[in-house]
């Protein structure tokens, strides 16, 4: 009898947990994930789990910021799945007593928006950049979430959501009583890249120019113009660094240097397979990938990254 009551127990606590993802309310028994660092006087980092997106890490795989200034809050990025931004708005009503006015995306990647509906109901104005609007309305960001919804990583309600402001070019920003400095710096990563300045804190949100600590995720990026861009950032007093994963940096020009030396590397070595016509396969096997492959997820993603920048190199003129 023991046994059937534990057994109908058991059942009881599934059905509910399902009926609570299908509700998009948040989950009691599930752990905090949010520990905020504090970075410098007005800014604090949320730093994603150096992974691939999973049910139980609720696809915290990316950083977000938070900067606390003395008339409100302001987020940079939202993370990946809105349970996580439920979880956010409730540490940050434990961090200020201000409201939250807006939320800056680096891009518009999944694991960095998707808790944005979360944001915008609780009041935040989201500003991005305009080159997104092309990304939001392809099937590749449908075809992104529907994915992301069949896996569990977020609830089935989930939506893609637009910017309120759209801006293209440097665009100062005054927020919480901060002044910020909005700065493009794609076509990179993604054509809609942002950096945000913080002068008063001399740092700089790169989003995921900079992957720290982890091999950086290539895709169909423009490597060339994501060497400038890093070049940019690289003219920038900055004492700290937020990367787009991983944790921040205190040494800001030895970790820029790591994600623009590791992008050089896979366009000389892949450029050179390209231009003398040696097979991918054979040209990959014959790298000497020994400086990076130590770092999280080299097995998951170098390759890749490596086969799209000799894809891309085949395209570019000499």
């Amino acid at each position: 009898m023991s046994h059937l009551i534990e057994s109908l127990a058991r059942r009881l606590q599934a059905l509910l947990l399902v009926a609570s993802l299908l509700a998009g309310a948040p989950l009691a028994a599930q752990p905090a994930l949010l520990k905020p660092q504090r970075l410098s006087e007005h800014v604090w980092l949320l730093e994603g789990q150096s992974a691939l997106g999973s049910r139980e890490n609720r696809n915290y795989i990316s950083n977000a910021g938070l900067i606390i200034g003395p008339e409100g809050v302001v987020l940079v990025d939202a993370l990946g799945s809105p349970a996580l931004a439920r979880e956010l708005l409730a540490l940050i009503k434990t961090m200020s007593d201000k409201p939250l006015t807006h939320v800056i995306l680096t891009h518009y990647h999944a694991d960095h928006v998707y808790g944005l509906q979360v944001l915008k109901a609780a009041g935040a104005t989201i500003v991005a950049h305009q080159a997104a609007r092309e990304y939001l309305q392809s099937d590749t960001a449908a075809q992104r979430l529907q994915a992301s919804k069949e896996q569990g990583l977020v609830e089935t309600q989930t939506r893609l959501v637009p910017a309120d402001r759209w801006i293209d070019g440097d665009t100062p920003l005054r927020a919480a009583g901060l002044d910020l400095q909005l700065m493009p710096v794609g076509p990179a990563h993604t054509p809609e890249d942002l950096a945000i300045w913080l002068a008063s804190d001399k740092l700089i949100f790169a989003g995921d120019l900079v992957f720290r600590g982890r091999v950086p995720f290539v895709g169909q990026a423009d490597s060339r113009r994501w060497i400038a861009s890093l070049d940019r950032l690289l003219t920038r007093p900055a004492a700290i660094v937020v990367p787009g994963h991983g944790p921040a940096s205190t040494d800001a020009l030895q970790d820029l240097l790591l994600t623009r030396d590791y992008l050089a590397y896979l366009r000389a070595t892949m450029g050179r397979a390209a231009r003398e016509m040696t097979p991918f396969d054979e040209a990959y096997a014959a790298t000497d990938w020994s400086r990076y492959e130590a770092l999280p997820l080299f097995k998951v993603a170098n390759r890749m990254n490596a086969y799209n920048t000799y894809l891309l190199m085949e395209q570019e003129k000499p």
